[in-house]
């Protein structure tokens, strides 16, 4: 008679091996797993441990009964959202501030990383990295104090020269028209000299021997960074990207707060975003469940930007995406 072995008995050496190999992998980057594991428990506490916290968005929350004892009212809060015209005016503003911090922030990161890489002069290019990266550094309470001395009706220091002058004041906390100049351009003062960092790092491990080959061949500076420097700044300015992109529905709270404030209702067309909106919801008015219906619309809007991005990338460039 004839003996049949388990399908099981077979499976179980090859489930062993495949075990020891994983752990055997793990154990050969335990440094780099030490390394990852800061992020990885800041990421369980702050990320993934208060998502039950979600709930509040399909609920009328009310003190008295805490937040799995309120009634549940399903997408009302959305509802809200969309029929009070909030919602679009929220996204809009948020959107296209984000997409000129990303577009224009790259692009002059990579400008200010190509041109400090030109500078020949090592004590000058020190010098010139250190005044662009002390504006990061600046505190943006600090920067709304200083916008409001320059820019406020009775006493700032634009009025003071419109007047004597002899030209009229210009009211800028009531003109909603000029204010997304104003934070984009403070934006940009702020931050490109601090995210050159990545590009000029990337500038820094590109083999010299290709620039000598080019110079040898009789290249200029402009047809190198025309055809090798911004070639090889490619790959990280997609990944740079890619990752902006998940936040672009995440406003530079700080920076509008203290440029503008939550509460100047003269200028919510134009630098209402939602983070102040959630600000004003949570600690004006109160409603826990609107703020956290924002909340979760932000994230898988970001999550679904993301993921989009990510698949033209992929099928455009599919060495630079991000999986």
């Amino acid at each position: 008679m004839e003996m049949t072995t388990s399908p099981k008995v077979h499976k179980r050496p090859q489930l062993q091996r495949i075990r020891n190999e994983r752990f055997r992998r793990l154990w050969n980057n335990k440094t780099l797993l030490l390394m990852c594991l800061p992020a990885i428990i800041f990421f369980i506490i702050f990320a993934y441990l208060p998502m039950p916290g979600l709930y509040l968005a399909f609920i009328k929350y009310n003190y008295t009964d805490g937040i799995f004892r309120s009634p549940f009212v399903g997408f009302d809060n959305f509802r809200f959202l969309v029929m009070t015209g909030d919602l679009w005016r929220l996204t809009f503003n948020t959107v296209v501030y984000n997409l000129a911090f990303i577009l224009l922030g790259n692009v002059l990161q990579i400008i200010v990383a190509v041109f400090l890489n030109e500078i020949r002069l090592k004590w000058f290019k020190k010098l010139t990295q250190t005044l662009m990266f002390l504006p990061h550094f600046i505190s943006a309470v600090l920067i709304g104090l200083i916008a409001y001395n320059v820019l406020s009706y009775d006493y700032g220091l634009l009025n003071s020269i419109l007047t004597s002058l002899g030209l009229d004041p210009v009211k800028t906390y009531s003109n909603a028209g000029i204010w997304p100049w104003i934070i984009v351009l403070t934006y940009l003062w702020q931050s490109t000299g601090y995210g050159s960092i990545v590009y000029f790092a990337a500038i820094m491990g590109l083999d010299n021997e290709i620039i000598e080959a080019a110079e040898i061949d009789g290249a200029g500076a402009f047809q190198r960074i025309r055809y090798i420097v911004l070639p090889w700044l490619k790959p990280t300015f997609i990944i740079l990207l890619l990752f902006s992109l998940g936040g672009i529905l995440r406003g530079n709270f700080g920076l509008f707060f203290n440029l503008v404030g939550a509460n100047n209702t003269a200028l919510y067309a134009t630098t209402d975003i939602i983070e102040t909106y959630v600000f004003r919801a949570l600690m004006t008015n109160f409603n826990f469940s609107i703020g956290s219906a924002v909340s979760l619309y932000q994230s898988v809007f970001g999550f679904i930007v993301v993921m989009t991005a990510n698949w033209l990338v992929k099928k455009v460039s599919p060495d630079n995406s991000l999986f």
